[in-house]
């Protein structure tokens, strides 16, 4: 695994389950008796390499989430080890770490802070990414006035924009009209063409074979197959009857 730009070494995740917010501020004082367990990762191993497009498939409540939050730095392994080397993009939660009361341009300085990056380096992006979210005289009123679609767009323009060495796709995320799609599409191809490491998440058969060579199946916090993306959809509709 030392080749890899990211490992996972037998990771487990545990997360406790509680009824209530109550209880789950009782036990930052009390360990729960009998705390209900939910084992979202179970011994998973896997390695991905520099440049490589891998697309991660499964059932809801498989554990893509849960890998995905973890390479992204959100949460961390019960136990086992998690490796990650380089800039991470994420287009997931495109607004998480978005100051309502800063502008659009702020937020592109707030947001590139979070992701470890310097003045310098932004003030070398910043246009692009402007230009890129096409929000007009809205790039400098605050975020608070923007629609969810327009924080969204800059979420995306920031995240495409910064160069990453490790890209983090759902399939699921919708960002603007119809055109505003087109131009995210085109750009995600653009950075895997640069060869871009990307992990792409997705319950479409054909989408995942257009961006992806290789496939992880998870399957209830297993890990059942990593290797060849067509053979992992052929495990994984099998898996299905």
């Amino acid at each position: 695994m030392s080749d890899a730009i990211i490992s996972f070494d037998h990771v487990y995740k545990e997360y406790t389950l509680y009824k209530n917010d109550q209880e789950r501020f009782k036990a930052l004082f009390v360990k729960p008796r009998h705390p209900k367990i939910n084992k979202a990762l179970k011994d998973v191993t896997f390695s991905i390499n520099k440049g490589e497009s891998v697309g991660i498939i499964g059932d809801n409540g498989a554990g893509k989430s849960t890998i995905l939050k973890m390479i992204t730095g959100v949460a961390h392994p019960t136990k086992g080890t998690v490796t990650v080397k380089g800039k991470v993009a994420a287009l997931l939660e495109l607004t998480a770490g978005f100051s309502t009361e800063m502008t659009g341009r702020e937020n592109i300085y707030l947001k590139g802070y979070i992701l470890g990056l310097n003045d310098a380096y932004i003030r070398t992006i910043e246009e692009r990414i402007i230009d890129f979210a096409q929000l007009g005289d809205y790039i400098d009123q605050p975020v608070r006035t923007y629609s969810s679609g327009m924080k969204m767009r800059l979420g995306f323009a920031i995240n495409v924009n910064i160069e990453p060495d490790i890209l983090v796709v759902d399939e699921a995320l919708s960002v603007g009209d119809a055109s505003f799609k087109k131009k995210c599409k085109a750009k995600i191809n653009e950075i895997i063409n640069m060869g871009t490491t990307v992990l792409y998440v997705s319950h479409n058969k054909d989408s995942v074979l257009e961006v992806c060579k290789k496939a992880i199946f998870m399957k209830k916090g297993e890990l059942l197959f990593c290797g060849d993306v067509k053979e992992a959809f052929e495990l994984y509709q099998a898996s299905k009857k």
